[in-house]
């Protein structure tokens, strides 16, 4: 009798203990965001002013206010397909077979050969640890668990307008401008309540929402028209390497206002987790896949305004609020992250890192000094952009001081071949607006795109030219990017071949990318990315009207 007694103590004991540790794992809202660079209102720095302070994203800051903000978060490339597979897989996009680049037109993978699809993914190894898991939108490659039905009772929405996106053409009057906004609104509400109603008890659920409103094409104007955005507002706040003019003004009005409809969204997932409970016992996180599109060193791109992504996270009891974190994190480190924290497996050739102890950190700031750098780069964006379907190979290390990018085929053209530049078929304003195609198209159609081709000054050939092999850029003292220390006949070039202080910080940061290179044989060492099964050089660049 007193052994029994004694047994079931200590059982409730640690059944208490079990309990109190928090070690049940979380329901997890993934909100992933397609194009959304580091834009929201939390995001606003008092001392230096940004496009941050004349928007207001309350759903966002609420994440970022009762949880953590990551300060220092990049993308691995700033291209959707690469960017998701190497999320999905926590290995470096080049390792990803055809999820290396956007599409496999002009490469030869099969279903067969290509390694992507033998690569473990890390929603499956959450699945294996009992979670729940399911998607809705663009997101990225994982077997989203069978459901119970149970959600099918809920209205299916078929896509009347084609896009996530709030307003992606003008309405006619306010009752197609309401009916737009509450679809939108209400299937956002419907998405989040169908992974509850699909997530059997007992299970916690892996959900990743996938927004693409942030993707272009945008409507006109809408930045203004609909959310009250002033072009006018931006001024002095464009980034320097672009010309502060009132189309460019007017392009990122627009994007902005897609954010504000992200913030909408949210904010129904936000009400609806807490009308059944489970807001608390969920961790948010919200992130994108890379920077503003459409805009010369914005995606595609190794620069700040390309691989800069937002990241905050909440999870009360375990994610002290109001925290901001220094430290680097790669997106692609976020699967070991949250294998982690389910105590899952992580698998043999999953190289991201998990910042599980930078989550759960009490401290702001830095919480480890050797997460001091992000390795990124970029291969091939549109698969026709250049005669041969040939990429762009670019490597790059962004540390808290400078940023070092090396382009290993600088006699490719960075943004696609100019075909039209200098024709008597020159692209219209319109069709440089509204046409990706026309030309230069890793750069896709805009405002920005059509002005600057149509007002070529000093930065279009700083943004649209070709570029050295190697650039190198002082963060502290040019947060735009806009001096390369390493240009020829640079006054900078000489002082930083003589000053040894500032020789070994260009070889460490040329070291930093070569070691990684060799220790995931990349491809690129051997130029492979040119050939089969990558790329077809045989092939012409299919030419597009």
């Amino acid at each position: 009798m007193k052994r029994s007694f004694l047994l079931l103590l200590a059982f409730s004991l640690s059944f208490s203990t079990f309990q109190l540790s928090g070690s049940e794992p979380p329901n997890i809202l993934f909100f992933f965001a397609d194009d959304w660079g580091r834009y929201a209102s939390i995001y606003a720095d008092p001392k230096s002013p940004s496009m941050n302070d004349v928007i207001q994203t309350p759903n966002i800051d609420r994440i970022g206010r009762e949880g953590v903000v990551f300060k220092n978060a990049f993308v691995p490339v700033a291209s959707c397909t690469p960017c998701r597979s190497s999320l999905a897989t926590g290995r470096y996009f080049w390792n990803c077979g055809s999820g290396a680049f956007l599409n496999p037109g002009g490469s030869s993978w099969t279903k067969d050969n290509n390694p992507f699809n033998r690569l473990p993914k890390f929603v499956d190894g959450l699945a294996d640890s009992r979670y729940h898991t399911a998607r809705s939108g663009k997101t990225f490659a994982f077997t989203p668990t069978k459901t119970s039905g149970k959600e099918r009772a809920l209205p299916v929405y078929k896509d009347k307008f084609p896009r996530y996106g709030l307003y992606v053409g003008e309405a006619t009057d306010e009752t197609e401008r309401l009916e737009r906004h509450n679809y939108v609104i209400e299937r956002a509400r419907n998405e989040i309540k169908k992974a509850l109603l699909g997530t059997p008890d007992g299970k916690p659920f892996f959900f990743v929402f996938g927004p693409i409103n942030v993707h272009r094409p945008y409507v006109a104007d809408s930045g203004e028209n609909l959310w009250g955005i002033n072009p006018d507002d931006l001024k002095g706040l464009i980034p320097k390497f672009l010309p502060d003019v009132e189309d460019v003004r007017r392009d990122f009005a627009d994007y902005l206002g897609e954010i504000l409809a992200l913030d909408l969204m949210l904010g129904v997932m936000l009400e609806e987790l807490e009308a059944s409970g489970e807001l608390d016992n969920t961790l948010v996180i919200l992130s994108g896949d890379h920077g503003i599109p459409g805009v010369p060193r914005g995606k595609t791109n190794c620069y700040d305004l390309a691989i800069q992504a937002p990241l905050l996270m909440r999870w009360p009891g375990h994610i002290q609020p109001g925290r901001t974190v220094d430290d680097f994190v790669n997106l692609m480190d976020l699967g070991p992250t949250l294998l982690e924290l389910a105590e899952a497996e992580i698998p043999d050739g999953m190289v991201g890192r998990s910042f599980l102890e930078q989550i759960k950190s009490k401290q702001s700031g830095w919480i480890d000094s050797t997460r001091d750098h992000v390795i990124v780069g970029r291969e091939r964006h549109y698969h026709s952009a250049r005669a041969g379907n040939l990429p762009y190979p670019m490597r790059a290390v962004r540390n808290k001081d400078y940023l070092y990018i090396k382009n290993f085929k600088p006699d490719r053209w960075p943004m696609g071949d100019p075909h039209n530049w200098n024709t008597d078929q020159k692209p219209t304003y319109d069709e440089l607006h509204t046409q990706t195609a026309v030309t230069t198209t890793d750069l896709d159609a805009s405002l920005t795109k059509a002005y600057m081709f149509t007002h070529r000054d000093d930065h279009f050939e700083l943004t649209l030219g070709k570029r050295p092999m190697e650039e190198l850029y002082d963060i502290k003292n040019d947060p735009d990017q806009l001096h390369n220390l390493l240009a020829l006949h640079s006054s900078h070039s000489d002082e930083w071949a003589e000053d040894p202080s500032k020789a070994s910080v260009l070889k460490d940061l040329r070291q930093k990318i070569d070691s990684v290179m060799l220790a995931t044989s990349d491809p690129r060492l051997t130029d492979s990315f040119d050939y089969l099964p990558y790329s077809d050089p045989t092939k012409p660049r299919v030419r597009v009207r």
